[in-house]
């Protein structure tokens, strides 16, 4: 946000033609700065704790779920071998954060290394991310990817089918998260308040059954 601008001006600049003209050009950058879309990818280390209990949660109908969570694991393996990893957040509003995670990341590698990628979703990607990830894989031999989803985003749309069909053509591993899954998502991605800990949801188990099987039936 653009600091406030004090207003005083010394007598003697009120009148001053380069005076005006800065003001003219910091009022274009305050209009520049207003008129920038109030979306943003958020990324970082661990998400709060609320955000996990909801967003993860892995319901049948996920409904005021308008987010979508990755959580992120790279392992590189080359002359030096290393691991590091995070998450991002989207909104549905730009970016997704499939998208952004390879917009980041891709500029980073290289042929020399081998890369394997793990992600943790709480939803499954839509057609077009779906699109970016075929195309990812294709395009970059040395790069594997598998994922592991909390909930698969609209599994009665055909065309939602069919992505995911292709991913798994392409070589993406994907799966449901099982209760240990998000045990390890907490452990390792969740910034829990004080005193808590993971506490599994009443039917954590019979839903993960039943997007399973709603998995291995696209996939047959």
């Amino acid at each position: 946000m653009a600091e406030t601008q004090d207003q005083s001006k010394p007598p003697e600049d009120e009148e001053s033609p380069e005076n005006q003209t800065e003001e003219s050009e910091e009022s274009e950058e305050k209009k520049e700065i207003v008129e920038l879309p109030p979306f943003e990818i958020v990324t970082g280390d661990r998400l709060p704790s609320f955000f996990f209990n909801f967003q993860f949660k892995n319901v049948e109908y996920s409904s005021g779920r308008n987010k979508t969570f990755l959580c992120f694991i790279v392992e590189m393996q080359g002359k030096e071998s290393s691991t590091f990893r995070g998450y991002l957040e989207d909104e549905h509003a730009s970016a997704h954060a499939e998208d952004a995670f390879f917009n980041n990341f891709l500029p980073t590698c290289t042929s020399s290394m081998k890369y394997q990628i793990t992600w943790y979703m709480s939803s499954s990607p839509c057609v077009a991310c779906a699109d970016r990830i075929v195309e990812v894989l294709r395009k970059n031999k040395n790069l594997k990817l598998a994922l592991l989803v909390a909930r698969i985003f609209m599994w009665e749309e055909p065309e939602i089918q069919t992505a995911l069909q292709r991913m798994k053509t392409a070589g993406c591993k994907i799966n449901i998260m099982r209760p240990q899954d998000f045990e390890f998502v907490w452990k390792n991605f969740v910034e829990p308040e004080e005193g808590q800990t993971f506490t599994p949801w009443e039917d954590i188990q019979e839903n993960f059954q039943y997007y399973q099987e709603k998995l291995a039936e696209i996939l047959h």
